[in-house]
């Protein structure tokens, strides 16, 4: 039944489902596009700290309704050279999974394949939803944007995801 006491819960609930929803669909259209990313990308310099604010903002209703979740942002001078559409994606995927947070943490012996398609590890088997495509497709984006990405991780202290930028990679058009 959707009767609940707070007739604005039933709203925000169904307002997470398609984001998450969306998130899924943007995973796998992603996933279809990647062989021939090369033909849709659009180098530019990017402020990274409005990148960043963007991306937070659209998946902002994911963090705004849980209590024990609390999203900060430090400042972020300058620009990057990236696609601003493809790097956007990497960031949603990973908001949408946390950042750096004090979560669940990933254990030691799944960390070395959490980049490989398909692997979910020992959360994702669990109660978790995974689809083993998410930190692939964020790992393939970033290769070919020039960036790379590194996760460090501790079970039940978290993960902190680390994104390094390369300059000069991308041809601006």
């Amino acid at each position: 039944l959707l009767l609940q006491e707070d007739p604005g819960a039933v709203g925000t609930e169904v307002e997470v489902e398609l984001l998450k929803i969306e998130q899924y669909v943007d995973m796998v259209l992603g996933y279809l596009r990647i062989g021939s990313i090369h033909a849709d990308l659009s180098p530019q310099e990017v402020p990274l700290e409005a990148l960043v604010r963007e991306s937070v903002k659209k998946v902002s209703t994911l963090f705004i309704h849980q209590k024990s979740t609390t999203l900060q942002i430090s400042s972020l001078p300058g620009t990057v050279l990236t696609d601003k559409k493809w790097f956007s994606f990497v960031l949603e995927q990973i908001l949408t999974n946390a950042v750096e947070d004090t979560g669940l943490g990933i254990r030691a012996e799944d960390l070395p394949r959490i980049f490989e398609r398909g692997f979910t590890g020992y959360n994702g088997r669990g109660g978790q939803r995974s689809t083993g495509l998410g930190l692939y497709l964020c790992h393939e984006v970033l290769q070919r944007l020039g960036h790379t990405i590194s996760i460090r991780s501790e079970p039940g202290k978290g993960t902190a995801v680390c994104i390094c930028f390369a300059r000069g990679t991308l041809v601006v058009e």
